[in-house]
């Protein structure tokens, strides 16, 4: 099997980017793009570290992003794991991409750019809602952000649903799996109600 090894390969199998895949990047939040933006409550999250790369999915029940300024977005972090995967990355490379996405749409919304963490109060009150305070937040500066072609989520029906021919395993199944002895069965059924009660 041979593999791509020059960029030149690429570009002469491909050809020309259209127009539009150029003329959609911008350095900043426009009307159009602030508006998408402010519609999502969900994005996926990647960053670069020593160890490799990591994505993570993020959502609120809101605006998953606050606009500080035009160039500017904050990202609360809520409740997780602990894992602190990209937290960790961030600290240490800054590069991070997100890629937003609204329910029912098959556009997608894209923004490249350097991030840090802070714990300043100030900022992590401004996400204050309904007694709760996320331990940090991501500052994203912007450095270009686009939309995405919606081919892949055609493709996908993504918003379709779940196929009804597939059953997929479950958290508790792929734990159980992984470890000898791990009570998959109950990890599941108590499930809902420990996120319910650990959701922020």
């Amino acid at each position: 099997m041979d593999f791509v090894s020059d960029v030149s390969e690429l570009e002469a199998a491909y050809g020309t980017p259209g127009e539009a895949s150029l003329v959609k990047v911008a350095d900043r939040l426009t009307p159009t793009y602030r508006k998408w933006i402010m519609a999502s409550r969900f994005c996926v999250v990647t960053t670069v570290g020593p160890e490799g790369v990591d994505g993570s999915p993020r959502g609120d029940d809101g605006p998953v992003v606050l606009e500080l300024d035009e160039t500017t977005l904050a990202l609360p972090d809520w409740r997780g794991n602990n894992r602190m995967d990209s937290l960790r990355n961030i600290v240490r490379d800054p590069r991070i991409a997100l890629m937003f996405m609204v329910p029912g749409s098959n556009n997608v919304v894209r923004v490249n750019g350097e991030a840090k963490v802070t714990f300043d109060e100030g900022l992590r009150g401004r996400f204050s809602d309904k007694g709760r305070t996320p331990r940090c937040v991501v500052v994203i500066k912007i450095i270009e952000v686009y939309s995405q072609c919606a081919r892949a989520l055609m493709r996908s029906e993504l918003w379709r649903g779940q196929r009804a021919d597939v059953v997929l395993p479950s958290v508790g199944d792929m734990l159980a799996e992984l470890k000898a002895g791990f009570d998959g069965k109950t990890y599941d059924a108590e499930w809902g109600a420990r996120a319910k009660d650990t959701m922020w």
